[in-house]
């Protein structure tokens, strides 16, 4: 019988201390994330200090992870390393994607005891055809997102993953990091300077035909070309996103008329994912104010930039670990470096899943930890923790803050 971990046993400690303006976000993260006298040292400076700490309710995280046609073992993989109970998970094979590896995917998620005993994880069944820069990849994203409204509940953050992405950091710490943060932030790179994206993205009249053929296929290009709209102002950035439950609600329920009437204009236009929810909570007086500008996620690029960015390999190791994000991509397909990653950042087995406070097992003769679980609210973060923490107070510092949102 699995016995529940208890939390350790919590003890009187100082206030956070409250610097002047109460205004900024940035500083009330500074300000929640250090504890105590100067002497003592905080749960992220000296991890092992948690023992006598009790951390705030820590956020629950919903993730979409998604790919297609031989991404089924990929998508296994990112899902045991960025696994945890406390959080739920939504994976998406395409419609290119043979049902036989979707099946063998729903097999792998019915059989697994952690996911049976903690009911949070889900396979799409009725999967969507997503076309390469089409916005059939926003449509895919708005049901990833309404079924998580639906089947999961109270979750704090969504955060969308690929195939090609992978984590930098144990679950743990991102959750002890962001149990600190005001639950109202949005991550998400954008910005209005288009530049050349302008004629190449925002005036062309694209169709995808993933909303009518059963196929994958590239999309249409129409010979008319759009001016540029005038009541709402166009933001681009990346696509990948940490964004807040609140903000989706209004995306799917949409009590004004902004996202509907978005989603209509980027039905054509190329890239949607790189401007759809940018557009929507630029454009917002409510939300407009939330936003953090970045994606969380550590990216290299060419430079001058291309379609793609670049693979990631075992030489750029130092800068993932040095950017202090969360996660990185684009790796490829078992490429030695997500060895390197498990092995030296998340301290995962092969086939194992990321250890945390959660496991209450040993590694000895090859053991996951893991088999043998307790609370899914016991949070032990790791030094990785701090380097998140400083990423965050920079990201949140008055100077950068306010005068990148929306910008």
């Amino acid at each position: 019988m699995r016995k529940p971990h208890n939390l350790p046993p919590e003890r009187k400690w100082l206030l956070p201390v409250l610097l002047a303006s109460s205004l900024s976000i940035s500083v009330l993260l500074f300000s929640t994330l250090r504890y105590g006298k100067p002497s003592r040292p905080s749960v992220l400076s000296d991890p092992s200090a948690y023992s006598t700490i009790r951390s705030p309710k820590p956020p629950r995280l919903a993730y979409l992870i998604s790919g297609t046609k031989g991404d089924g073992p990929r998508l296994k993989r990112v899902l045991q390393a960025v696994y945890h109970p406390w959080n739920y998970y939504l994976l998406h094979l395409d419609l290119e994607a043979p049902n036989t590896e979707r099946m063998e995917l729903a097999k792998y998620v019915k059989s697994e005891p952690v996911f049976v005993a903690f009911d949070n994880v889900r396979v799409v069944g009725n999967a969507n055809l997503v076309t390469y820069k089409g916005p059939t990849m926003i449509a895919c994203t708005l049901h990833a997102v309404a079924v998580l409204l639906r089947q999961a509940k109270e979750w704090d953050w969504f955060i969308n993953l690929s195939a090609s992405d992978y984590p930098l950091m144990s679950q743990d710490d991102i959750l002890h990091v962001f149990s600190y943060l005001p639950r109202d932030l949005n991550f998400i790179e954008h910005t209005s300077n288009i530049g050349w994206k302008e004629y190449q993205r925002g005036r062309p009249i694209i169709i995808d035909p993933g909303f009518y053929n059963s196929n994958k296929a590239d999309v249409f290009w129409a010979k008319e070309k759009r001016s540029m709209p005038a009541s709402f102002k166009i933001f681009i950035g990346s696509a990948w996103v940490v964004l807040t439950r609140s903000f989706l609600e209004f995306c799917i329920w949409g009590w004004d008329n902004l996202p509907r009437t978005l989603l209509m204009y980027y039905t054509n236009f190329l890239s949607s994912p790189e401007g759809y929810f940018h557009t929507v909570i630029c454009n917002s007086k409510d939300y407009q104010n939330t936003t953090v500008n970045h994606d969380l996620h550590y990216i290299m690029w060419h430079n001058p930039p291309r379609q793609h960015p670049m693979t990631l390999t075992s030489r750029h190791f130092d800068g993932m670990v040095e950017s202090g994000a969360p996660f990185a991509r684009k790796f490829t397909k078992n490429n030695p470096v997500l060895d390197r990653i498990d092995r030296e950042l998340l301290r995962r087995s092969a086939g194992g899943f990321t250890p945390g406070g959660w496991c209450m097992g040993n590694s000895i003769l090859g053991r996951d930890p893991c088999a043998i679980y307790g609370n899914p609210e016991v949070i032990r973060p790791s030094e990785s923790s701090k380097r998140l923490e400083t990423l965050l107070l920079k990201l949140l510092d008055p100077e950068n803050f306010r005068s990148r949102q929306c910008k």
